[in-house]
């Protein structure tokens, strides 16, 4: 096609604040349709939270996020990322290992499941059915909201009236006992909800686990089951609910994504920190680096969090007081730390057969929701899990890419961190604790544990903000509570990827539908740049078929 052309005085069309994934997906679909797109990036890598590293010298780890399954498939078939080397690795299986030395098998097949709940509760494997087909409908229910821009829900708008009108008819679509059982579900803890169906303590902590992953809250806490279903809302392979490995380890996606990006004609810029966002007249006229060279562009898009964009990067004269107010208010709290550990061999679950298939999925040592829970209030007393929550996976069990023969790469995702250590600041000596607790609950479940590690690397909140630039160490860009979603994310009457001032847009994720290796804000900002361009449809179309 003809790509449209955008003049402008400016040396850009867009420049992108930021190389994490969604920064990527905006900047990739924005030159696909014919812009002049910049990206800039602090680190001398592209990724964010989404990078491949090499730390050790033969084993190389994810060492931010570490599974694929949230991000869109409409997105890989749009910027063509298979083409450009991205290859999803789904695992299957997974497993709870108990104090008591035995362990509840996990699997992504439903009818496997049923029987591994049956072996430890009947009544479980029962109910097991009727909690399957009540998330879907949930599932169902929000899925297509995921790539909408969310209506604003004051405005006459006709294209903000048509959302909310569309919405309205989506409720429409279920009954009224539906309607009811959709709304207690987004405000209930999933503990209260799971206790409706289940009944064995180690079933429920399996099912629990997607509602605390990355959030400031417990199992107990009203709310989580909803962040639940936002873990529940990805697909790999057109398999709703499953999970995969990136191949070569998550910063595929985004090497795939700046491949894709590049080929559309974009440059990426990196070990190029913004020290501010330049605004003349209202209207944003493009950043000046830490280095002090200044890059003029119409438009700049932030993929950074909100805090970081218009507290930390902005003069707060340029904005409405009332908008820093509530920016300030926006809840970013961390609760999450990360181990990646080097083995010199796999390691030995005495509880799990041998050859057992679970060691190729997620493993998780906390085996009741009051664990959980009791886990939780340590975050609330201000200091890291005793007793810590852990997903721990060793993808390079499936991918032969990231370690050698006979070595491997483990990856430890623990609740619950936070951001500072009893109001102060983590030091060395309580980063290097925190790691010893997780190792130390790890070997309490596989002896000799400790001799296979060749080298490790924790990062606490302290080193997401610093290196990822996710303030607090917030893993999502803003926490998923439901008063931070839809139209509230990440305030009230900026939901739409715009900012107050002119020029000005948002893509990270804390703007809708929020975080995790998704590209949908990335996408859906893209699109409401386009049209503020006055960019046809029928180029949208071509530009890529989704619109």
């Amino acid at each position: 096609m003809n790509a449209p052309a955008f003049p402008t005085a400016a040396p850009y069309d867009a420049l992108i604040v930021g190389a994490g994934h969604n920064g990527l997906v905006t900047a990739a679909y924005l030159a696909r349709a014919g812009m002049r797109v910049v990206a800039v990036e602090k680190n001398d890598w592209v990724g964010g939270a989404a990078v491949s590293r090499q730390l050790d010298d033969e084993v190389t780890y994810s060492n931010c996020s570490y599974v694929c399954s949230l991000f869109r498939p409409e997105i890989m078939r749009d910027l063509e990322l298979p083409k450009h080397g991205l290859q999803i690795l789904p695992y299957e299986a997974g497993a709870v290992l108990t104090e008591d030395g035995g362990f509840l098998a996990m699997s992504r097949d439903h009818e496997v499941q049923r029987r591994e709940f049956a072996r430890h509760s009947r009544r479980d494997a029962e109910a097991y059915d009727r909690y399957a087909r009540d998330i879907l409908r949930h599932c169902r229910f929000i899925r297509p909201m995921l790539m909408r821009t969310p209506a604003d829900p004051v405005s006459l708008r006709p294209r903000d009236l048509g959302e909310l009108a569309w919405m309205g008819r989506k409720v429409m679509e279920l009954s009224e006992r539906q309607i009811s059982e959709m709304i207690r579900f987004w405000t209930m803890s999933i503990s209260d909800y799971l206790d409706e169906y289940f009944e064995h303590p180690v079933i429920k902590a399996y099912l629990a686990v997607s509602a605390i992953i990355g959030t400031a809250l417990g199992p107990m806490s009203p709310g989580s089951a909803y962040v639940l279903l936002h873990h529940y809302m990805g697909d790999v392979d057109g398999n709703v609910g499953a999970w995969g490995y990136a191949r070569g380890g998550m910063g595929a996606i985004t090497q795939a994504l700046k491949a894709s990006f590049e080929a559309a004609g974009g440059e990426v810029r990196t070990g190029k920190g913004v020290r501010r966002i330049l605004v003349e007249g209202g209207r944003t006229t493009g950043v000046e680096l830490e280095d002090g060279e200044v890059i003029r562009a119409s438009r700049v898009i932030s993929g950074m969090d909100a805090k970081r964009t218009f507290l930390g990067t902005m003069d707060e004269g340029d904005l409405p007081g009332e908008f820093v107010s509530a920016i300030r208010k926006f809840k970013t709290r961390g609760s999450s730390g990360k181990l990646n550990i080097a083995l010199d061999a796999a390691p030995d679950f005495p509880a799990l057969p041998e050859g057992a298939p679970m060691l190729r999925g997620d493993l998780h040592f906390t085996d009741s929701i009051e664990r959980m829970e009791r886990a939780y209030d340590d975050w609330k007393d201000g200091t890291f899990s005793a007793d810590p929550f852990q997903d721990t996976m060793i993808p390079s069990m499936i991918d032969p890419t990231l370690a050698p023969p006979g070595k491997h790469f483990m990856s430890c995702f623990v609740q619950y961190a936070p951001p500072k250590i009893r109001g102060q600041a983590w030091s060395d000596a309580d980063r290097d604790a925190f790691g010893e607790t997780v190792i130390d609950q790890i070997a309490r479940y596989s002896p000799g544990f400790r001799d296979r590690v060749r080298h490790v690397e924790v990062r606490t909140p302290r080193e997401l903000e610093a290196e990822v630039g996710l303030t607090e160490g917030n893993i999502f860009q803003g926490e998923l509570t439901f008063d931070q979603m839809l139209f509230n994310r990440p305030v009230p009457g900026w939901a739409q990827y715009r900012s107050p001032v002119e020029g000005l847009w948002m893509c990270g994720s804390s703007t809708h539908p929020g975080g995790g290796v998704m590209g949908a804000p990335g996408r859906n900002a893209a699109a409401e740049i386009l049209r503020s361009a006055k960019m046809s449809r029928q180029d949208m179309r071509e530009a890529y078929d989704v619109l």
